[in-house]
């Protein structure tokens, strides 16, 4: 489902340039859950950001099913990610004026994967899903963090994409709600979607199939 080969981003600054990754290879199976273990500043949201064609690497190739994401042209690009990637961050990125509905809608409203008179039920039964279905109509500030990320995850599966990438999802939860965090990305690569996610929680071994660290923007080691 990814493949990643040979992969360098080099970032200029005004301190000359910064190699954030250096000649990455990675090959990841559909339905896999694999975590990207590192510090912070070692690569792992740079790695999360080339896979889901936010930002294009200095040399190497990526390739997501049948696509090479660096040869899309940027509004083919926010097409494609619309329809083939979720992303969930780690400070939720709900949009404040819309209701937590509103919200799974709207990756639903800016593809038009599915009719307008079925986005709305759809966005329902994927709060449903993971449990904040009773919060549909409520802003996001009125939300527990545990609940907005919850929010975040059903916005991520809205349009069903291949590959949800999830970026630090737990970082501003307390350690029962990151489990459970944790226990829906393990449904939902069980369920058949590949999931990628960057942490510093090395806990996370009990759920994901297989874990990759990343040391000052290498890839280090590789465990099942």
């Amino acid at each position: 489902m990814i493949s990643l080969q040979n992969i360098s981003k080099t970032f200029q600054t005004p301190a000359g340039s910064f190699a954030a990754l250096k000649n990455i290879n990675l090959q990841i199976k559909q339905g896999e859950f694999v975590g990207v273990i590192g510090k912070s500043g070692s690569g792992k949201s740079t790695l999360l950001n080339m896979i889901g064609g936010i930002d294009r690497p200095s040399s190497g190739e990526i390739k997501v099913g049948a696509t090479a994401v660096q040869t899309l042209k940027e509004n083919q690009l926010a097409l494609w990610r619309g329809r083939t990637v979720g992303f969930v961050f780690q400070f939720f990125q709900l949009l404040p004026t819309l209701t937590a509905a509103e919200n799974v809608m709207l990756p639903m409203d800016f593809c038009k994967t599915f009719p307008v008179r079925e986005r709305r039920q759809r966005s329902l039964r994927l709060l449903d899903r993971f449990g904040v279905a009773h919060q549909a109509d409520k802003l996001p500030a009125t939300l527990s963090g545990g609940e907005q990320q919850r929010v975040a995850i059903a916005r991520a599966l809205a349009n069903e994409p291949a590959v949800v990438l999830a970026d630090e999802p737990t970082g501003n939860l307390d350690s029962v709600t990151a489990n459970s965090v944790f226990d829906l990305f393990r449904e939902m690569a069980t369920a058949g979607t590949t999931v990628v996610i960057a942490t510093h929680e090395v806990d996370i071994a009990r759920v994901i199939d297989r874990a990759v660290e990343i040391v000052d923007g290498s890839l280090t080691t590789e465990k099942n």
